[in-house]
């Protein structure tokens, strides 16, 4: 899984599900507990590859880039146990020595023995001290390193953060937040799914023991043991896996008063960038107690046929079509509600794709942001007037989130900003407003923002 991630670009939480079902039915087939353990080997070395990385390059004589990469995934994940995990110094080392014998020559299994045996004589606290920046005179810095993300990333949550929940830069607190963000990131998250309204309770899933009700979402069911694709009703898509932040974003949008303006419909929704179809699924739900029909559109037909899947069990209610969001095929001010997921950096969901931290850069900002605001500026276009927008995406950068909002709003007399947090007022701890900023640190969701916009 980690040469995949680092050879193909594979995401580790798309493909590892399918590859630790192929071993369960294979023998000798994969345990519960081994597909745990695999689990938390292949999350948690691409969580922590920087620091593990600042430790091996004291550990190795030579630079990280020019081994072997099959060798230097083999360290990072002897590493990983001996740093972060409860596995006995020795058999953390013995078994992945082993691992090299089995996938290249001798050679490299002793230096792997080496290395590994010196990354054992000190102690997680010891490697921090001695490889990170001292906090007192370079609190980013220190954070990158012992938090293992790049610092542009903890700089940008540093000052996200500062806009939802502004401090002094001054206070000697003022960096707990993202210390507290950061580890955050690092915790395994807990599998969260979605009670589509219309094809199953929340009752019904909760049936079964190893299960809770979500903290927020009155849709959401927490595993707290099991697989997902073991559960019948996720398996016929009446349920779904779906981070609760990504159900509160949804709910907003449809609890939004928009019969009392304008025209007084409510009988179109639009998801304008529907793929994979989670969102889509829980608006159709919504929806359809409603009388409303809600259009789901993305760009790839491939995304747009996955959203036929998590929608068919409606069986009506809903129109999949595929076209470009910036160029609608749909006439203007033809929508009562539109939700415009924006594609995003993903910085939200870390937790979730720990491999995107070490493959996104600053560039992918300049490039995400035309579109950002093209797809915003298509989608106020898209709905009526007293209808409402909700621009929402799976990263807190002020730059995917505040600016764009700002820059499509500027000169525009026909838009008003809603409070975001008056649709959510179970949620605690939504910061000054008016827009919706969920973190995984405070809400347990992934860090989403949200800004809801009526059409004037």
């Amino acid at each position: 899984m980690l040469r995949q991630v680092t050879s193909t670009d594979a995401y580790a939480n798309l493909v590892l599900p399918a590859m630790l079902r192929e071993r369960r039915s294979h023998p000798p087939a994969l345990t519960d507990r081994d597909a745990a353990f695999a689990t938390e080997l292949v999350y948690g070395t691409l969580r922590m590859r920087g620091l593990l990385d600042a430790v091996l390059a004291v550990c190795v004589d030579r630079p990280l880039p020019e081994l072997d990469p099959i060798v230097l995934e083999l360290l990072r994940l002897g590493s990983y146990q001996l740093l972060q995990m409860r596995v006995p110094n020795h058999a953390a080392v013995a078994a992945t020595v082993n691992l090299a014998r089995r996938v290249s020559t001798s050679g490299p299994a002793g230096l792997v023995n080496a290395v590994l045996r010196r990354v054992s004589e000190a102690s997680p606290e010891q490697w921090i001290e001695r490889v990170a920046p001292a906090f007192e005179t370079d609190p980013l810095g220190h954070l990158a390193v012992a938090g293992s993300h790049p610092r542009w990333i903890v700089s940008a949550l540093r000052d996200a953060l500062a806009r939802s929940t502004p401090v002094e830069a001054d206070d000697p607190d003022s960096w707990r937040q993202t210390r507290a963000l950061v580890a955050a990131d690092n915790e395994r998250p807990l599998v969260t799914l979605v009670a589509r309204p219309g094809l199953v309770t929340v009752e019904e899933l909760l049936a079964i023991p190893g299960r809770r009700a979500g903290r927020w979402s009155p849709y959401a069911v927490v595993l707290e043991s099991g697989a997902p694709w073991a559960i019948p009703q996720v398996r016929d898509a009446r349920a779904g896996v779906q981070d609760e932040g990504s159900q509160l974003v949804a709910l907003a949008l449809s609890r939004v008063d928009v019969a009392s303006y304008g025209s007084g419909s409510d009988d179109r929704w639009l998801d304008m960038c529907a793929g994979p179809g989670g969102k889509a699924a829980l608006l159709v739900g919504l929806a359809r107690a409603r009388g409303a029909t809600v259009v789901a559109n993305d760009r790839h037909e491939h995304r747009a046929e996955l959203v036929r899947q998590a929608l068919a069990p409606y069986g009506g209610g809903y129109e999949v079509v595929v076209g470009d969001g910036t160029r609608p095929p749909w006439e203007k001010a033809s929508f009562d509600r539109v939700l415009v997921d924006a594609p995003c950096t993903g910085l939200g969901a870390l937790r979730r794709r720990p491999e995107a931290r070490w493959r996104r850069t600053p560039a992918d900002l300049a490039a995400l942001a035309p579109l950002q605001r093209d797809l915003l500026r298509a989608a106020l276009d898209s709905v009526r007037p007293g209808g409402v927008v909700a621009y929402v995406t799976c990263s807190p950068h002020l730059a995917e989130t505040e600016l764009v909002v700002a820059d499509v709003l500027r000169g525009r007399e026909d838009v008003i900003r809603l409070d975001a947090r008056e649709q959510l007022t179970e949620v605690t701890q939504l910061g000054e407003g008016p827009d919706v900023r969920l973190w995984p640190h405070l809400h347990g969701t992934d860090a989403m923002y949200l800004a809801l916009l009526r059409r004037a």
